[in-house]
């Protein structure tokens, strides 16, 4: 059986409501700034990847939406498989000059981090 709930505290922070009509508004939608105010980085990463290199885009500003839509033409750029999430690009294997050719033809400031 379920945990029994003593106070609306216990539901962390979620509300229900009956009302068929309610619509919920995300007042804290970000906007996304133009390609040219963003400022990427691009590093290579092989940390907790069983030896295997990562390209990994970071410093994207920006709703979640946007940079899921940037990360997914990447990883169509490079053919490969990828993620997106807390304002980084993760791409599988070694894209990182490709990446950077692509994103600096659109637009973005990319900076090349480490070797």
């Amino acid at each position: 059986m379920g945990k029994k709930l003593n106070s609306l505290e216990d539901l962390g922070g979620f509300v229900f409501s009956t009302n068929k009509d309610f619509e919920f508004e995300n007042e804290e939608s970000i906007e996304t700034p133009a390609n040219g105010e963003q400022r990427l980085e691009a590093h290579l990463d092989k940390k907790n990847r069983g030896g295997k290199v990562a390209t990994v885009i970071k410093g994207f500003e920006g709703n979640e939406e946007d940079l899921k839509t940037l990360a997914k033409k990447l990883k169509t750029l490079c053919g490969v498989g990828g993620t997106a999430k807390d304002g980084e690009i993760i791409i599988q294997g070694n894209f990182r000059d490709k990446i950077m050719d692509y994103l600096i033809k659109e637009g973005y400031k990319v900076k090349r981090v480490g070797s």
